[in-house]
């Protein structure tokens, strides 16, 4: 489109719509647009545009045939001068737009909007706003969130309908795995809502609507909830196999107050901030905020703590089995490097790889995005099957409450239970 000259609006206006090149996008989401562009129609034909200053930004003197103001459901276009192209930002709030680039619109000669040749209509050039692939890989990346999400929460319901169902798996260590699997259901729950009805919903991301921004803090609320109860997975490990001598009514009621409230005091601290910050108080509170350390520092501090216990477990269980004791050697190390694996989702270690990300367009970083969506998303899953589905009091508990429905096809196991004589806290991460 070789027109005479080209002018620039500087600004950004963010107004949601889909254009016919993206047929796709649009009808997923016809119904919402359309009220939408009905409400900035009006909006755009209320805006009164400076011929003065008009004339300064194209060069050019206003001319009676100039094409007129007109809305196109993305922007609002000014009056321009006929052989004229006129571009803005592109909206910096619809998934797949990158809002540094920037859209055209062409007035020809004889002060009309170009029309698209194929199909006749008026035509606003958005392909230059989006990177096909890019968005392609996005959708695909959040997708990979969402379903994992979704996975996570059935394994969890399923484990906690299980946990709160045998009585013989009332100990503290169980008490804890509820906690924390509840913690991960409600994040999985946020999660979801989250891909589903902000980030593929720009027009109430254009509206920062309040219901929007409280799903903000609710999510970072429950991530922090996460972390602390990893946490307390950890020092509750610990505690068992260092300290010992510890009342488990005393250290459920710190835990409460460490992976329930202490969150509430920090998530307060930050909304408290951030919400009269008229800077980073739009757009659902999306975008990334310097206030995020408020919530960040903690979540670090927990890692820390929990990765120290981690190599103090390891280190008690290699001298519990030393070569003088009854597990050789090579025995001894196989326990302990399991225990270290299983124990990395349950105190949420996987994370410190997260801050490691790689630079904005280098090869690796679509490996990155993939890895980080199913190592996030599936952690209810892994902590469920390792956990519940794979604890050895909880196949216990299962196989005796067959064996008594069908006894006549189903052998007696002879494992101890929780309450068995050798019952240990640990029994699910260790041996």
């Amino acid at each position: 489109m070789g027109m005479a000259t080209t002018s620039r609006i500087d600004g950004k206006t963010i107004l949601p719509a889909i254009d016919e090149d993206f047929t796709e996008i649009r009808n997923s989401r016809t119904q919402e647009v359309k009220a939408l562009i009905t409400r900035l129609y009006y909006e755009c034909m209320k805006t009164d545009w400076n011929a003065s200053e008009y004339q300064s930004i194209s060069g050019d003197p206003p001319h009676s045939r100039e094409c007129p103001k007109t809305f196109d459901g993305y922007l609002c276009w000014p009056p321009t001068s006929p052989g004229t192209t006129v571009s803005q930002h592109c909206p910096d709030f619809v998934t797949g737009f990158d809002s540094s680039r920037l859209a055209y619109k062409t007035c020809l000669p004889n002060g009309t909007w170009f029309s698209h040749p194929e199909t006749g209509n008026v035509w606003s050039n958005y392909t230059t706003c989006v990177d096909i692939e890019d968005f392609e890989f996005r959708q695909l990346v959040n997708d990979l969130y969402t379903r994992g999400y979704t996975i996570s929460l059935a394994t969890l319901i399923i484990s906690l309908i299980i946990f709160l169902s045998f009585r013989v798996l009332r100990c503290t260590r169980i008490k804890i795995h509820i906690h924390l699997f509840i913690s991960l259901a409600f994040t999985c729950t946020a999660w979801i809502l989250w891909y589903k009805f902000i980030v593929e919903k720009p027009d109430t991301i254009r509206d920062n609507s309040k219901w929007c921004v409280t799903l903000h803090i609710v999510l970072h609320y429950l991530m922090l909830v996460n972390y602390f109860w990893m946490f307390c997975e950890g020092l509750h490990l610990h505690l068992v196999l260092v300290v010992v001598f510890v009342k488990d009514a005393v250290a459920m009621r710190w835990f409460m107050v460490i992976g329930w409230f202490l969150p509430i005091i920090l998530v307060s601290v930050y909304a408290g901030i951030r919400g009269n910050n008229p800077m980073a108080a739009k757009h659902c509170w999306m975008e990334d905020s310097e206030l995020m350390w408020i919530l960040t520092i903690p979540v670090c501090i927990s890692l820390i703590a929990s990765m120290v216990f981690l190599i103090n477990v390891v280190r008690v269980l290699l001298t519990k089995l030393h070569p003088c004791s009854a597990q050789p050697a090579p025995v001894g190390l196989r326990k302990a490097v399991r225990a270290t694996l299983i124990l990395v989702p349950l105190f949420g270690l996987q994370h410190i790889l997260l801050p490691f990300r790689p630079d904005t367009g280098s090869p690796l970083e679509k490996y990155y995005q993939i890895a980080s969506a199913i190592l996030v998303s599936l952690q209810g899953f892994s902590v469920s099957c390792l956990f519940c589905f794979m604890n050895h009091d909880v196949i216990f508990a299962l196989w005796n409450l067959l064996s008594r429905l069908f006894p006549s096809i189903t052998p007696t196991m002879r494992w101890e239970s929780v309450n068995g004589p050798q019952a240990t806290q640990s029994r699910d991460v260790v041996v």
